[in-house]
């Protein structure tokens, strides 16, 4: 274990990711996905990145931070309104005519280079978030981003949105912005956005649009796709999303732990690309940092707090000497790539700690970071 992680003080390292995502912050109140400075493109803000992101300040109670960043994906669906609109009336052929996954954190304008940006899970991410906020209280007080009749009209085409494309059928290119087919943790996030956002009221969602989405899920599982039985992205399925059932969650809790985690961290998907040690693609994929944090997080939540603690403690081990939670390590080697810190790992990294601490003694003023 990392000498750092003796008698480690739990508020104090919370504050400490917490401060490094403030720092992913822009004004507009979206997060880059990495550092400002990287020259990978993660400067940039995705909608799906924004989502995970928050997750960190909603668990200490910072809803301020929450609020700013969803009225932002709210001015960017404005922006882009006669798009959405016109996705809606005519059923996309092309990439371009979906709604984009990234954005310019400043300007809200699209970028137009191809990304794999037929990602329809970060639509059914924001509208699970949306949802879910809406009837949320805060000390008594209720909280929700959606504020006017305006709100509820882009909430409502996002939902008319993916009845156009026919998310239960779509090949997108998913989490990873990869190649197109049928995703388990697409489908899965669209069926559980569109549950959250048929409890708000003035929101129109079928019982039909969520029912096709739930069979494609069912017929899918516990595979990701015709060409992956086994990746990450499927964890989203058991959290934050619950849409699956209790069989389903445990073959794919071990389908992951089996065939995907490594020592500093869970790999993708077998044969995965991307900073790939191996020049053919092949045994030596790279291991995301995140993957630790998700499983400590799904187990504390399952109430397997000896599962959660071992994978935290593996989860700490990966923050790098400048105190950060990188995007992947290569392949069995201490070394990480320029994504670092990688905002989405910082929060998730952020809510493990929180989860499994927030009923010790160590975690007492941890609400206090919020700053409220």
């Amino acid at each position: 274990m990392n000498k750092r992680l003796k008698n480690v003080d739990y508020n104090e390292l919370v504050k400490q990711h917490i401060d490094i995502l403030r720092g992913l912050q822009y004004k507009s109140g979206l997060f880059a996905a990495s550092s400002k400075k990287v020259s990978t493109g993660y400067d940039k803000s995705w909608l799906r990145d924004n989502f995970y992101e928050c997750l960190a300040f909603e668990i200490i109670g910072d809803w301020g931070t929450v609020q700013k960043t969803y009225r932002a994906v709210l001015k960017i669906f404005e922006k882009h309104i006669s798009k959405i609109k016109s996705a809606i009336e005519n059923k996309p052929t092309e990439r371009w005519q979906y709604i984009h996954a990234r954005y310019h954190p400043e300007t809200f304008d699209e970028f137009w280079e191809e990304w794999g940006n037929k990602q329809n899970d970060s639509i059914g991410a924001i509208l699970f978030k949306l949802g879910e906020l809406y009837s949320h209280k805060e000390n008594g007080h209720s909280f929700s981003i959606l504020r006017t009749k305006e709100d509820l009209y882009l909430v409502q085409l996002l939902v008319d949105y993916l009845q156009s494309i026919e998310y239960w059928h779509d090949p997108d290119s998913g989490m990873w912005e990869e190649n197109e087919e049928i995703h388990s943790s697409s489908v899965g996030a669209c069926v559980a956005g569109l549950k959250k956002i048929s409890k708000v009221p003035g929101i129109t969602v079928s019982n039909t649009l969520i029912r096709l989405g739930q069979e494609t899920l069912d017929k899918l599982l516990p595979r990701e796709s015709e060409g992956k039985f086994v990746d990450l992205a499927l964890l989203s399925l058991i959290y934050p999303y619950e849409v699956v059932s209790r069989s389903q969650r445990k073959t794919i809790l071990e389908n992951v732990e089996y065939h995907l985690l490594r020592k500093r961290g869970v790999i993708r998907y077998k044969g995965d690309y991307y900073y790939n040690k191996n020049p053919d693609g092949r045994s030596e994929e790279a291991e995301w940092t995140f993957g630790l944090s998700w499983l400590s997080i799904i187990y504390s939540k399952l109430g397997k707090r000896k599962k959660a603690l071992n994978f935290e403690k593996l989860a700490l081990n990966t923050v790098n000497k400048d105190g950060e939670e990188p995007e992947l390590y290569f392949s069995n080697s201490p070394k990480y790539n320029e994504n670092s810190p990688l905002g989405w790992a910082e929060s998730l990294l952020v809510v493990s700690i929180y989860e499994m601490h927030k009923k010790h003694k160590t975690a007492g003023n941890l609400r206090k970071l919020s700053g409220k």
